[in-house]
């Protein structure tokens, strides 16, 4: 999920915190551990000042992973929170624990995913039926703040927020399915391997890719309805020299273990140069692939010159990227 839910999250736990007699939840201390420890998975996110290759191959990674949020977190707020201020270590641990496991456990509905259960399994769960920024339950917590300010007790209104969002989940969880077998209707005579249907910052707009035995098809459904924009022929993985040449390029192996769907394309350029460039299909807005990587070769010897990967909407500053690189 986004910040700003992360932190209503952190908010609404401070809330549920008035049943320990042991802290005073509306202290600072209290306060600033719980929303801290709702917050503090996303740390990885300072790797963007390093480059987007480290940044996409890690965010969510090892952070998120089973030590991390079930130990090496809630352990190191705990400890602060008892040195800075005297709060009690066990209650601590514990709170900083179900707030560190909230965040990670909310971001494995949405399309980014989480590697969750590293170091026994590096697989992403991205089970993509809530939106990173979700507007209800955005408007679900504000809600929630405003109850609690005007006197409503915090304690009963985390148990009918958290019982509503669950309701809320399910349905959104329905009407993917709903919407997947309304794609494959549309599609009766091809065969359909794996459909990805993900939610947008729009309630009832879905991005759509299809994987078909010999082509993949992007488009959109719009309260519903199913509108395919591109259909692409299915051509066999990169293969020989150029392959070879690329596949240790940092920003190459970031793109392909990030994106779970993608297609490529070749072509020569000016200056005996050819460009290899790889495309995410899950994420088609106003008729571009925002998500990408990029490779430039040395036509004669496949040296790569220059390699970028990451989210561009525009050609022209994609290229300046690709050059500064």
């Amino acid at each position: 999920m986004d910040t700003l839910t992360h932190t209503l999250m952190g908010g609404t736990i401070v809330g549920l915190a008035h049943i320990d007699p042991a802290v005073d939840p509306v202290s600072a201390g209290f306060i600033t551990t719980v929303v801290g420890a709702s917050l503090i998975p996303d740390l990885d996110t300072v790797l963007k000042m390093k480059n987007n290759a480290v940044y996409i191959k890690n965010h969510r990674g090892i952070t998120h992973s089973l030590p991390f949020t079930l130990i090496i977190w809630p352990l190191l707020l705990a400890v602060l929170s008892s040195v800075f201020f005297g709060l009690p270590f066990i209650n601590m641990y514990l709170w900083s624990l179900f707030a560190v496991s909230l965040h990670v456990f909310s971001d494995i509905f949405n399309a980014y995913g989480t590697q969750v259960l590293r170091p026994f399994n590096h697989t992403w769960l991205q089970l993509g039926f809530i939106n990173t920024i979700d507007i209800p339950i955005i408007v679900m917590h504000i809600a929630y703040f405003i109850l609690w300010f005007i006197g409503f007790n915090p304690v009963t209104l985390f148990i009918i927020l958290y019982s509503a969002m669950a309701l809320y989940y399910v349905a959104r969880f329905a009407y993917q399915k709903f919407l997947v077998n309304k794609i494959k209707e549309r599609l009766p005579d091809d065969n359909i391997t794996r459909v990805f249907c993900l939610p947008t910052l729009r309630f009832n707009e879905w991005r759509v890719v299809v994987v078909a035995e010999k082509a993949y098809y992007v488009g959109r459904t719009f309260k519903g309805q199913v509108v395919f924009y591109d259909r692409f022929e299915k051509i066999g993985p990169l293969e020989g020299e150029l392959f070879e040449a690329v596949k240790d390029d940092k920003n190459f192996m970031s793109f392909t273990f990030f994106s779970s769907i993608y297609r490529y394309e070749i072509k020569e350029l000016p200056e005996d140069t050819v460009e290899v460039r790889y495309i995410d299909l899950r994420y088609l807005k106003d008729g571009h692939y925002p998500f990408v990587c990029i490779m430039h070769l040395d036509k004669d010897d496949y040296e790569v010159q220059s390699s970028y990967t990451g989210w561009v909407y525009s050609e022209s500053k994609l290229q300046r990227k690709v050059a500064n690189n």
